[in-house]
């Protein structure tokens, strides 16, 4: 269901579509200015802040910061950065300040700028210099939908999933990726939805002030994952008292902010309905109850202190659909199998429940330092049914983690935490098996963040964890570093040890194998000067340990539950080089990205009777995003295009030995994507008018086949995406001005 929930898809695409601005509680204080250099220049990306608070902002690139506060009185306005001794100066807030001037001199022992370890991350933050994409970058991307898993896609080293939900990264598959909200886990990140329909991540952008997505050589505050995390981190308090509303073509949404001077609060809701979109949409599969939902949400956030802050977050979301499926399950004609008589297309119908809470409390004490502690839970329910066949499934997951960062000197802090996670999944499957497990995982962690001198910077770490299933005890070392090769390149490497329970499919039906293991090894070097990014990387990845059934013939039904024993033999390797470049500089109001991945895997896990490519890698990868403003149109410009050489996929018709097996190919796949925003004004009214188009050239792209049985042989059926173009069109109204950025 690549369009369920789409109003919360248009909640975020721009920003927040601000309407009906209300009452700001509290006297708000503008403060502005410039932060220049010793030779009169502007300095860009210094952090201007009041010391002692949160409130403060980041220079453009003219130095120029701007931002609110509700401090008044004596106050200290301080401004660093890296290549610069810092600065500040004292200030009487009674009212609006502006014409500020903060003079940083050069720190002959910054000549180079700071060294910060990229090997296998990618930071999109609201507050570092050294990004490379941000929020805004997500929601103005074409054909992301303002999704932060899709924008992700666009990264190196990860694939598209036109049929699959999850994150595929270097050769690992969607278990192998974790997303985790404020350092907490999310379990069933992606919106529930029949077997083969790919469906949308549960986040939106702008509900995160941090996005890092690390492909490799994470750090060592994370486990039970052997790719790659994507570590979002949630906005702070808000900036003023709004409401918010919107209406699209496939449903409504409204939102509440209220700000008090140390608190805010944040409530919303939406219903969704795709009949009108689909009734406008040619879908590749009979939606005979068109997906319908609804959500709300309750954010509280609190500042006890200057230097604490608490974040309360509750979320619900309902969901339900009705689409007719081909019948994989026929595959296999058994007596045995319940889905063997009920023909080549089946009626699927799910509704889903999702409640996801997390609260959160950080503290600095004298910025020495820094007490974490966060818990969460949440609870998914599914009701699903194939045709008269019922299937029932809740998970739950509940965490909570403690962690200090003990700020020793100026170059070196110190990470000490733990954490313990408690899941499980029950699962009825009409008659023929009810199963269910829970799993308890232990876990502590050290990390330490030293540069002894400015153009190095060494960050070693190490992991323990314990699992409750298997009764199994490891340790992760990991370690990362980079080093200055010049005043705006560097060099880095990132390696460690990763472990990651058997898939849960194994421990629902009584197998607890020990935990799987990779090993990372990752070199990048980076040039960054003047709004353009280049990034060339390399790495290896090395499999050991994998479940492994060991049948002597293949089932590609990746919901099938019957399995032989399964040990930990498996083995594989992923190894590639990825390109990354980005210029905002060149062309004036032209912002453009390019991103490339070649990548080399194979593996035997699972039931893969041989080694082999897995069906979800494609050798290439592709990306051109680009991004145009027309100031004199007011109307801004999205284009992206994507390419992905054929993916790998079993045919049964060809004979099951190494020669063959997954060794078919798909033809590569092509998408263009174009989003288009244009702003007016009616009276008051400031508008945006907005349309995208996926797929402009209506490609009929296949992620693989399934196979039918036909008496002499099988017969082929392509596995495509719900659509293959679509165009979605709304409009926003506001009292608030809207800047060409928030295009």
């Amino acid at each position: 269901m690549r369009h369920n929930h789409t109003a919360h898809m248009i909640r975020q695409i721009l920003l927040g579509a601000l309407v009906f601005l209300t009452t700001s509680a509290g006297a708000q204080y503008k403060i502005s200015g410039t932060v220049k250099d010793d030779k009169n220049m502007p300095v860009k990306g210094a952090n201007v802040y009041l010391e002692n608070t949160i409130d403060g902002a980041t220079t453009d690139s003219m130095g120029i910061f701007k931002f609110t506060t509700s401090e008044k009185g004596n106050q200290t306005l301080v401004a660093s950065e890296v290549s610069h001794e810092q600065a500040g100066q004292p200030l009487v807030i009674t009212g609006d300040i502006g014409g500020i001037v903060i003079l940083l001199k050069a720190n002959k022992a910054h000549d180079l700028d700071a060294v910060v370890i990229t090997a296998g991350s990618f930071d999109a933050s609201t507050d570092k210099t050294k990004t490379v994409l941000k929020p805004l970058d997500i929601v103005t991307t074409a054909g992301a939908n303002a999704d932060v898993v899709k924008a992700i896609e666009m990264l190196p080293g990860t694939q598209k999933t036109g049929a699959d939900n999850g994150m595929f990264v270097r050769g690992g598959d969607a278990s192998e990726a974790a997303i985790v909200v404020d350092e907490m886990v999310v379990q069933n990140a992606f919106f529930s939805g029949p077997p083969g329909v790919s469906t949308r991540s549960r986040f939106g952008a702008f509900n995160y002030q941090g996005i890092s997505f690390s492909s490799g050589g994470y750090s060592a505050r994370y486990g039970q994952a052997l790719s790659s995390v994507l570590e979002l981190n949630t906005t702070d308090l808000a900036d003023k008292s709004t409401i918010n509303m919107g209406v699209n073509m496939a449903g409504i949404y409204a939102s509440g902010v209220k700000r008090w001077k140390n608190a805010s609060l944040d409530v919303g809701g939406n219903y969704t309905n795709t009949t009108p979109f689909f009734s406008l949409a040619k879908t590749n599969f009979d939606f005979y109850n068109a997906p319908t939902g609804g959500s709300g949400n309750l954010r509280y956030v609190w500042k006890p202190n200057k230097k604490g802050i608490l974040k309360v977050g509750l979320n619900a979301n309902f969901s339900g659909s009705g689409i007719k499926i081909p019948n994989s399950n026929t595959v296999d004609t058994t007596a045995a199998n319940p889905f063997a008589g009920l023909g080549d297309t089946v009626k699927f119908k799910t509704n889903d429940q999702y409640y996801y809470s997390n609260v959160s409390y950080k503290q600095f004490f004298k910025d020495k330092f820094m007490l974490y502690t966060a818990a969460s839970y949440s609870l998914d329910k599914t009701d699903n049914r194939f045709a008269t066949i019922p299937m029932t499934e809740q998970d739950h997951r509940a965490q909570f983690r403690i962690e200090g960062k003990d700020y020793i000197t100026t170059r070196m802090n110190l990470l000490l935490g733990t954490d313990v996670q408690s899941y499980g999944i029950e699962k009825t499957f009409s008659k023929y098996r009810d199963s269910k497990f829970t799993e308890t995982i232990v876990s502590g962690y050290t990390e330490l963040e030293w540069t002894p001198i400015n153009m190095l910077a060494i960050r070693p770490g190490l992991r323990y964890e314990h699992s409750t299933l298997p009764e199994k005890d490891v340790l992760a070392p990991r370690l990362s570093l980079a080093i200055k090769t010049g005043k705006h390149t560097q060099a880095s490497l990132a390696g460690g040890v990763f472990y990651q329970n058997a898939d849960n499919n194994y421990l629902l039906y009584g197998y607890q194998p020990n935990m799987q293991m990779a090993t990372h090894y990752i070199a990048n070097w980076q040039y960054s000067q003047n709004d353009r990014v280049l990034r060339l990387e390399a790495y290896y990845k090395k499999y050991n340990k994998l479940t492994l059934e060991h049948d002597t013939t293949y089932d590609p039904n990746l919901y099938r539950f019957y399995f032989s024993q399964p040990d930990n033999t498996g083995s594989g390797y992923a190894q590639g080089i990825e390109l990354f470049w980005r210029d905002k500089k060149t062309f004036k109001n032209l912002d453009y990205w390019i991103t490339y991945s070649y990548i080399d895997s194979k593996r035997k896990y699972g039931n893969y009777p041989f080694e082999a490519t897995p069906a979800f890698v494609a050798t290439h990868n592709l990306n051109v995003v680009t991004k145009y403003f027309a100031e004199d149109w007011k109307t801004n410009f999205s284009l992206t295009y994507s390419y992905a050489s054929g993916r790998p996929y079993y045919n049964p018709n060809r004979p099951l030995d190494a020669a063959n097996f997954m060794s078919d190919r798909t033809a590569p796949f092509n998408n263009l994507a174009i989003a288009v925003a244009w702003l007016h004004t009616f009276g008051k009214w400031f508008t945006v008018f907005y349309v995208s188009i996926d797929n402009v050239t209506n490609e009929h792209n296949v992620f693989g086949y399934r196979y039918l049985a036909n008496g002499s042989g099988y017969t082929q059926s392509p596995v495509v995406p719900a659509l293959y173009r679509s165009i979605f069109f709304g409009v926003n109204m506001s009292l608030t001005q809207f800047s060409k950025d928030e295009l």
